[in-house]
């Protein structure tokens, strides 16, 4: 099996690298430009990653806190927690990561119209 390659090296890999030095976990956090409507579209888009709560399964799935996990709390209590309306939690799986790039990326442009 190869070695996965990334466009650029995320902004905290050397600290992570520090720190994390058995490796990083396969949780990801981001953000989506346009808010909880972006992130619902992008959730809705993705056809290999699948819509579920869980962590740590075999498949990638992807979640919008705020309307699910979170949807509890207040909007300030989110925040509080570091979850806000464009947040998407990820859970990354063992499928081929062109596959999941493909999907990620035909999500992301699908969630900007």
């Amino acid at each position: 099996m190869g070695k996965l390659s990334w466009p650029r090296k995320p902004k905290h890999h050397k600290m992570a690298q520090r720190y994390l030095t058995r490796g990083a976990g396969a949780i990801v956090g981001f953000g989506i430009r346009g808010g909880r409507g972006a992130a619902i579209k992008f959730i809705n888009g993705v056809k290999l990653a699948k819509h579920l709560a869980n962590i740590g399964d075999a498949k990638t799935l992807v979640i919008h806190p705020a309307s699910t996990t979170h949807s509890q709390l207040t909007e300030k209590e989110q925040q509080e927690t570091g979850v806000t309306q464009e947040y998407i939690r990820v859970s990354v799986g063992i499928e081929d990561f062109q596959g999941i790039h493909e999907d990620f990326d035909q999500a992301l442009r699908a969630s900007q119209t």
